[in-house]
């Protein structure tokens, strides 16, 4: 069985925001605006895209 990925969009900057959520970002392999990533659909990877998902945007893959 192939896993699903997700494509993740940083869409909003990572100055001002609480650590935890920069770590999310840094966890997810996000350092610019704009720059896209493709993760692996797991409930740890979910877990960090639903809490900062005001500053992303995610389709699947």
């Amino acid at each position: 069985m192939v896993a699903k990925k997700l494509s993740v969009m940083m869409t909003k900057s990572k100055n001002g925001r609480l650590k935890s959520h920069q770590q999310c970002l840094k966890g997810l392999g996000l350092h610019k605006i704009r720059q896209t990533v493709q993760v692996i659909d797991t409930p740890e990877n979910r877990g960090m895209i639903n809490k900062i998902a005001y500053m992303l945007k995610v389709e699947e893959i």
